[in-house]
């Protein structure tokens, strides 16, 4: 759970939010919530910071006939978080929505609002929404590898978890990592998208031949997993390689989500992206050196593509994906990281990985 500092930091920043609305009234203005416009269109790529920063965009929430449910819904939320913090309680996203059926007509008719609103608030005061008191249900990926987490238990005794002494299971990421102790004497960090391929890197033992540790990300990687990749790399100053399919959607949901942030929650990039991440593989390239099979591309993938070299400030800021996407986009066609199994079920972890952990030119930025 968050430190006692944080929730008190976070419980001041509501009540001055709170406060600034309740003078608002008493001079007879209509009380305001402004928070950052959180898409794509309201960022761009920062060279300096290596991730997407806001451009200033805002949105208003205000007591009007318009906006009166939200406007109440929010105040609830806020009332809310502010209890949990003051009481050192949680709340998971799920359970926040439940709570508010005692609102009244403040209440939710569905999760997806009320997660919006609990969005909001994290935009609003700039602090995450753990910090606010509320938990996602997912947790975080699978790690393997020599790392030692330390935690503790309810009642403050220190547990320590060796994820090299895990059996043929590994360690699952809380959703909540900021109290964790990392101890590792590791040499780089291999991030996969698939849990099958995470699953053949682990039996094989590629993490100790080649001393790193692997984490599984399940696709588009939750913020657990987004915020303890981010520690190995800032704390440890780990490399963060990551290992993908060769397809738009590893590109350009998986990876970058993780590199730079993503549109939903750009507002958080500082406090989720991991800029100094590398995509390994597979990359365009991959697919014509190493003669993999292929899958045509389908519609969505050669629009995402498209939109990619058009509009995303990431893509258009690195030459080298520039030229991936295009290529992509010229040969249509993709490739699975399994198709590497042609030559073989060890092949990925006795040839393909260690090359191209060695040779950083084809590393894609």
């Amino acid at each position: 759970m968050i430190t006692s500092k944080e929730r008190k930091l976070a419980s001041q920043k509501l009540l001055k939010m709170a406060n600034q609305m309740y003078d608002d009234i008493i001079r007879k203005k209509r009380p305001v919530i402004k928070f950052p416009v959180r898409s794509l269109s309201n960022a761009k790529f920062d060279d300096e910071k290596g991730t997407f920063t806001l451009m200033g965009k805002e949105k208003e929430r205000t007591f009007n006939v318009n906006q009166a449910k939200i406007f109440a819904q929010t105040i609830k939320m806020m009332e809310f978080s502010k209890s949990l913090l003051d009481t050192n309680d949680f709340s998971t996203l799920r359970e926040a929505y439940y709570v508010s059926k005692n609102w009244g007509e403040a209440r939710f008719d569905d999760q997806q609002p009320s997660n919006s609103v609990i969005e909001d608030l994290e935009a609003a005061s700039d602090f995450l929404r753990e910090d606010l008191g509320f938990m996602p249900e997912e947790d975080g990926a699978s790690v393997v590898g020599p790392l030692k987490v330390i935690d503790k238990t309810q009642d403050g005794q220190e547990i320590i978890i060796d994820c090299t002494k895990l059996g043929s299971g590994a360690y699952n990421i809380p959703n909540e990592v900021t109290n964790l102790t990392l101890e590792t004497n590791a040499e780089f960090v291999l991030a996969i998208e698939t849990a099958g391929m995470f699953a053949r890197l682990s039996a094989e033992g590629f993490w100790k031949k080649h001393n790193c540790i692997l984490v599984s990300l399940k696709g588009v990687p939750s913020r657990a997993t987004r915020r303890f990749v981010k520690r190995l790399s800032e704390e440890k100053k780990l490399p963060i390689l990551v290992f993908t399919d060769g397809d738009p959607y590893g590109y350009l949901n998986i990876y970058r989500t993780l590199k730079v942030g993503s549109g939903k929650a750009v507002h958080l990039a500082d406090k989720l992206a991991v800029p100094e991440a590398r995509m390994i593989g597979v990359t365009p390239q991959d697919i014509v050196d190493y003669e993999l099979p292929t899958h045509p591309l389908k519609d969505h993938d050669i629009k995402r593509l498209k939109d990619g070299l058009k509009n995303d400030d990431f893509v258009k800021s690195f030459p080298e994906w520039q030229n991936a996407l295009s290529m992509m986009a010229d040969s249509k066609v993709r490739a699975e990281q399994q198709s590497l199994a042609k030559y073989g079920l060890k092949y990925v972890v006795e040839e393909y990985l260690p090359a191209k952990v060695e040779d950083q030119k084809t590393w894609l930025p």
